[in-house]
């Protein structure tokens, strides 16, 4: 984050059906980081404190949301990489 507020926006510039695609993939990928965030602190907190039934519960929608987040943030970068200048 710290990086993207230093730095000028790059903008996408595919057309057509792959730039709805590209900002579905972006949109969904930046509301879920935000998801993960308090889905994983509660997993470890329940962890740390010894909860398991609750830190199991909460890991199995933690670990997909954050897997989906870890693809679609390389999906991201590869689609937009080529309009960097």
């Amino acid at each position: 984050m710290v990086y993207h507020s230093q730095v000028d926006s790059t903008r996408f510039g595919g057309v057509g059906t792959i730039r709805y695609v590209y900002f579905f993939l972006l949109l969904t990928h930046i509301a879920l980081a935000v998801v993960t965030v308090g889905l994983v602190l509660f997993t470890l907190y329940f962890a740390l404190t010894e909860q398991f039934v609750k830190h199991r519960r909460i890991a199995r929608w933690a670990f997909p949301v954050w897997l989906y987040v870890s693809v679609t943030g390389v999906i991201v970068y590869f689609m937009i990489s080529p309009y960097y200048t």
